[in-house]
């Protein structure tokens, strides 16, 4: 069958096949600053140790303009594959939506997510991935990334192994829009389109 045989119908099938149930409702904790949670209790060594074990030695002042979640680079690796596929999304990002790679169908593969938190503690972090074939969403993954505190260094995500689709008649052009990792309070990433 030809890649332009495939119906709307069909495509609505195995969109409906794929799709999953409405995770569980996770509600974050109220959020505070970082300077709110170290000047809580300040007078109790204990709790002051525990803190900076959980938020680190502290970071100098963060870029105001920068966004609090920074994605800085996506790689997809497999195992059948000589090298990860990097995406560096710090540079031309227009560029990267008119670069196209070759994922052969059953292959299983992994996405790792760099990202910087620059200010603030990020809680209920989550990364959503929406694969499209003609339009039409055929697959999306939910994962909780988890909570981060700002640090100078990047922080690294592995999704769990994925599979490309085997079937003959949705192979040929399919476009992946991995969102950014986002939080309840609407954070953004370059390049997201969240």
């Amino acid at each position: 069958m030809a890649e332009d045989d495939v119906t709307p119908e069909q495509l609505a099938a195995i969109a409906a096949e794929n799709e999953e149930p409405e995770p569980v409702n996770y509600k974050p904790p109220a959020q505070k600053s970082v300077k709110e949670i170290q000047e809580l209790d300040k007078d109790d060594e204990s709790l002051r140790k525990y803190k900076e074990a959980l938020l680190g030695p502290g970071i100098g002042e963060a870029d105001p303009n920068a966004p609090n979640v920074q994605v800085t680079q996506m790689a997809l690796t497999c195992e059948t594959a000589p090298n990860p596929l990097i995406l560096d999304l710090q540079g031309n990002l227009e560029a990267f939506k008119k670069q196209a790679f070759i994922l052969k169908e059953g292959v299983e593969y992994k996405i790792k997510i760099s990202f910087k938190v620059n200010k603030e503690i990020v809680s209920g972090l989550k990364y959503v991935q929406e694969t499209y074939r003609k339009g039409m969403r055929i697959d999306k993954s939910d994962y909780m990334v988890g909570s981060y505190g700002p640090r100078g260094t990047e922080y690294e995500f592995f999704t769990t192994v994925e599979e490309r689709p085997k079937a003959c008649w949705l192979a040929g052009t399919t476009s992946s829009n991995p969102s950014s990792p986002t939080t309840t309070s609407t954070t953004t990433c370059p390049g997201s389109g969240t």
